[in-house]
């Protein structure tokens, strides 16, 4: 069980073990949570092939609860800007990071206090995934 920080805008924990492991644990951390991934983006090797620059493994998985963001959306189209619930999978020294989006948080960019059931449920979901990694 991984201990996270709340810090602006993510929830983060910082995981011992192999980069692969994280993407995995996050996977199925989420998916427990009714989370699945609709996109992966290896940052790595976009900004290797696109600009030439080393960079370090970093990962960014566009994360999504079907039924959340349905209530979201039917309520408020423009949440879309903030969907999916980014993760960050990202390597620190010797140790994995996973910075997850909190919607809670990112709700407040809105003013939409009809979203806050849903940020609510999902920043709970996403809490639980974060401490099962």
């Amino acid at each position: 069980m991984a201990d996270y920080v709340e810090e602006g805008l993510s929830l983060k924990a910082r995981l011992d073990g192999s980069f692969e492991d994280a993407i995995r644990g996050v996977r199925e951390a989420f998916a427990g949570e009714g989370f699945g991934v609709l996109t992966e983006i290896d940052v790595q090797d976009t900004l290797k092939q696109k600009i030439g620059a080393d960079f370090h493994r970093y990962v960014i998985l566009g994360t999504c609860n079907p039924g959340i963001a349905h209530r979201a959306l039917s309520a408020v189209p423009e949440v879309g800007l903030l969907l999916p619930c980014n993760v960050c999978v990202y390597e620190d020294g010797n140790q994995v990071v996973v910075s997850a989006l909190n919607p809670e948080k990112a709700l407040q960019a809105t003013g939409a206090d009809e979203l806050r059931p849903m940020a609510g449920e999902a920043s709970e979901r996403i809490r639980r995934a974060m401490s099962a990694l």
